[in-house]
């Protein structure tokens, strides 16, 4: 008989809480099952002047809170200036971003949704995916886009742009912790119908799994998958 060899999973979060948006019932799961999870967050409020000490010094904490949370092996995180990536160039992400992965060297990748509205978000996609090349990172066997709330519902509802789920994992057993971990980023959830609200993190999570027939799911588009 086969053993099952535990995989290598790494979420590549633009901001804090995408990881946990996206995929965090799946994290879960993943871990569940034996699988190691790796965190690495692209950015940072650090540099940014419209933080202040008190806000840098809440998301350091709300950062660690998460980390501890979800029980990830290694968090990495770039430090890259926040809603600003546009104006690093985009050989220094990629070598970043292939640094962390070369490292690690994960069998799944979990990345942002290609059209998030968010230009961090899409700069982001296209600086990790860049770092897929099978003949570079042949370890890498599967890649998953993910939806985040607030990003990817409004990305332009046009052919090719819009958010097409072919991929769905029932969450059912995680959607508490899920919600109790996002719970943590005190500054980024508000009450309904603000997108990132538990009540409607609950209603996409029922809403994906109505789609793959179980209480609650998060769904992904498949973008390669290597058996």
């Amino acid at each position: 008989m086969l053993k099952n060899i535990p995989k290598k999973i790494l979420v590549v979060a633009v901001h804090p809480d995408d990881e946990t948006l996206g995929c965090g019932g799946t994290l879960l799961k993943h871990q569940a099952n034996g699988d190691e999870i790796f965190w690495c967050i692209l950015t940072s409020i650090e540099k940014n002047p419209s933080f202040n000490k008190d806000q840098i010094s809440l998301r350091k904490s709300e950062i660690q809170a998460v980390a501890s949370a979800y029980g990830f092996q290694d968090v990495q995180q770039l430090h890259f200036p926040t809603m600003s990536l546009d104006t690093i160039p985009m050989t220094e992400l990629v070598d970043s971003l292939s640094t962390v992965i070369k490292k690690i060297e994960p069998t799944t990748l979990y990345l942002p949704f290609a059209e998030d509205v968010h230009s961090d978000h899409r700069i982001a996609f296209q600086a990790a995916y860049s770092c897929t090349k099978n003949f570079r990172f042949p370890f890498i066997k599967k890649i998953l886009m993910t939806e985040i709330l607030s990003e990817t519902e409004f990305a332009p509802s046009v052919p090719g742009k819009t958010f097409t789920p072919n991929c769905f994992v029932d969450i059912t057993k995680f959607i508490e912790k899920k919600i109790a971990i996002i719970q943590r980023y005190t500054s980024e959830i508000a009450p309904h119908p603000f997108p990132r609200s538990i009540e409607n993190i609950k209603a996409l999570a029922t809403m994906r799994g109505a789609t793959a027939g179980c209480r609650y799911a998060e769904s992904f588009m498949l973008l390669k998958e290597i058996m």
